[in-house]
């Protein structure tokens, strides 16, 4: 019997996304990775005595925008707070967030499932809190260092909350891959999850069929990738069934997964929001949200995942596959747009992207916006196969790699390289009788009604011209010379 014929799967997500802001959420410190410890630190975000947070307006603006794209509710006034809590990482003893009123709530995201179901992700809240330091720790064997890096304390945060709406590890997987895109289309946050730009926490409980009571709460802290998630969700649900069906009592806790062996590991006992002690911070005023402030931010926001799939459906008349690779990443769909701006051969733009572009970029690890063939120099190449200039073969095979390697456009390569396509029938004519003459069981196929043999002639013919003859012209040549033969 399955677990879900007995129990009812219920998750909760946060999701902690670092805003891309120049400086930090309430000082003038930059925001930026991968700083030698301590070097982007200032006496606000240390925490020093005297020293007063000022709300970085760019941060609001990105909360703002966030809330809008995920059809949230945004308040028309909210406040900071302060959560008190000791840990070696958290300078000032509390951290700025915000508690009974976030600057958003509501709003939600509906998902495709891989059955072809939908469902609708509902968001409790978003509310904007700053980020604590990081610990590194570094051990031999005789002694165990942890080192207290502060670049990150005070980073802007903003900690997307849904209801606990969700039941599968599927569900949570589909959901996260989403909100991350829309994050990325809006702009807002790199979402770099190696470096920490984008966190989850999982908040998961089992009920028995059908109940009305929730089941004890587990949370399940800090992991950094959306297949630790799908993981960590598969292993809790196991762990917490097998606890029910042998009588013990789930314990409300957080957890860490170890991603290595596949399993959570207890942390410590879950702490409630009294525990916290949360006050309004005395230092930062309440903010008076206007519409006109709103509406602007709104009028930002440009076209949405959803917005450009359907677009590109409408549009250029691409296969679903292709609308869903060509938009999983914006700057991928921005490039798309800017060479089917210069050439009509959607499909094959397609192909070239899907192909050998991402190919080059995945084995380089580069992006697209760095990527040496621009938009325009593609949709050139792509006419001059059209234009049967160069065939497809040498196109892939020597024309791109070396528009890559010199930055010349493609007609430049072709004629400097000598690629251009052999079409004088003085000279190709020859070379289609020495290959009919070449092949006689080829031609008596022919005759014999297997049409497909023509192929063995076909490739002798495209051998001898190294692949700079056009396929269709040499079959029509082909097939005119075993016509006066007959």
């Amino acid at each position: 019997m399955a677990i879900t014929d007995q129990y009812d799967v219920v998750i909760g997500l946060e999701v902690h996304c670092q805003m891309k802001t120049e400086s930090k959420l309430f000082c003038g410190c930059r925001n930026e990775f991968g700083a030698a410890p301590n070097d982007y630190t200032c006496p606000v975000c240390l925490g020093l005595p005297g020293a007063l947070p000022v709300l970085n307006q760019q941060a609001f603006r990105f909360a703002i925008k966030t809330a809008l794209a995920l059809g949230c509710e945004v308040a028309k006034t909210t406040k900071f707070d302060r959560k008190h809590y000791f840990y070696p990482d958290l300078p000032k003893g509390y951290q700025i967030s915000q508690y009974d009123e976030p600057y958003c709530k509501g709003g939600g995201l509906e998902i495709d499932l891989e059955s072809g179901e939908k469902h609708f992700v509902e968001l409790e809240r978003i509310h904007i809190e700053e980020d604590a330091g990081k610990l590194s720790h570094a051990e031999d064997s005789m002694i165990a260092d942890s080192i207290v890096d502060l670049n990150r304390a005070g980073t802007p945060l903003m900690e997307i909350v849904t209801t606990p709406c969700l039941h599968s590890s599927e569900q949570a997987y589909v959901y996260l891959n989403d909100l991350k895109q829309i994050l990325q289309y809006i702009d807002v946050s790199d979402c770099n999850m190696q470096e920490g730009s984008l966190r989850c926490d999982v908040n998961l409980s089992l009920k028995p069929k059908g109940s009305p009571i929730l089941g004890t709460k587990v949370e399940v802290k800090n992991m950094n990738s959306f297949k630790g998630v799908h993981g960590a969700i598969e292993h809790e649900i196991k762990r917490q069934y097998q606890a029910l069906e042998s009588g013990e009592t789930i314990v409300q806790e957080t957890r860490l997964f170890d991603p290595d062996k596949g399993e959570t590991r207890s942390m410590r006992t879950k702490e409630e929001a009294n525990d916290y002690r949360y006050f309004p911070d005395p230092d930062l005023p309440r903010i008076q949200v206007e519409d006109a402030f709103v509406e602007e931010i709104r009028q930002s926001l440009g076209e949405l995942p959803d917005q450009r799939r359907a677009r590109f459906e409408e549009s250029y008349d691409l296969p679903s596959y292709d609308v869903q690779q060509l938009t999983a990443d914006p700057a991928i769909g921005d490039y798309f747009d800017a060479v089917a701006g210069k050439t009509k051969s959607y499909k094959e733009i397609s192909n070239w992207i899907m192909g050998e572009i991402s190919r080059e970029l995945g084995e380089r690890k580069v992006s697209i916006d760095e990527f040496e063939v621009g938009p325009e120099s593609l949709a050139g190449l792509i006419e001059q196969i059209n234009d049967k200039v160069v065939s497809k073969k040498i196109a892939k095979e020597d024309v791109f790699p070396e528009m890559i390697r010199s930055g010349e456009d493609a007609l430049t390569v072709i004629q400097r390289l000598g690629l251009k396509v052999e079409s004088d029938d003085g000279v190709l004519v020859p070379i289609v009788k020495d290959a009919i003459a070449a092949n006689p069981k080829a031609v008596e196929d022919i005759r014999a009604g297997k049409g497909k043999a023509i192929g063995a002639i076909i490739g002798a013919c495209m051998k001898a011209t190294k692949g700079k003859a056009d396929p269709a012209t040499i079959s029509a040549l082909v097939q005119k010379e075993l016509e006066n033969l007959s």
